[in-house]
């Protein structure tokens, strides 16, 4: 996948870096595509493309959030062990089928990571 479909912030990975326990996410649906931010500061930014819309609703359930409609935001809490999962998800090529393998992997794992719940919280 380009980087123009998917773009990771430097503030993504300083974020990821400290463990805590409970890290406010806001998920939302602009014009461009989707994007995911912490107290209002941009992590991840997916295009308005195949492969980054992809990207952004196997983000979001690895996040445990629905994706949410154009124009709405959606608010989760989740730990940064579930958010680095959901980063790595972002990352991955769609137009790789091996991807698909990490995929269900990573979504495996931060399900359990979440305790099997939702950390979405309407």
């Amino acid at each position: 996948m380009s980087e123009k479909d998917v773009e990771i912030t430097e503030y993504a990975d300083e974020l990821i870096s400290v463990p805590r326990a409970r890290l406010q996410l806001e998920l939302a649906q602009v014009e461009s595509g989707v994007t995911l931010t912490h107290e209002g500061k941009l992590l991840v930014s997916c295009r308005l493309t195949r492969e980054g819309m992809a990207a952004s609703g196997f983000m979001a359930q690895a996040l445990g959030a629905p994706l949410p409609a154009l124009g709405e935001t959606v608010e989760t809490r989740v730990t940064t062990a579930v958010l680095f999962r959901a980063l790595s998800i972002a990352e991955l090529d769609y137009t790789n089928e091996a991807s698909f393998a990490l995929l269900e992997r990573m979504l495996e794992e931060a399900e359990m990571q979440r305790g099997g719940s939702s950390g979405y919280e309407g």
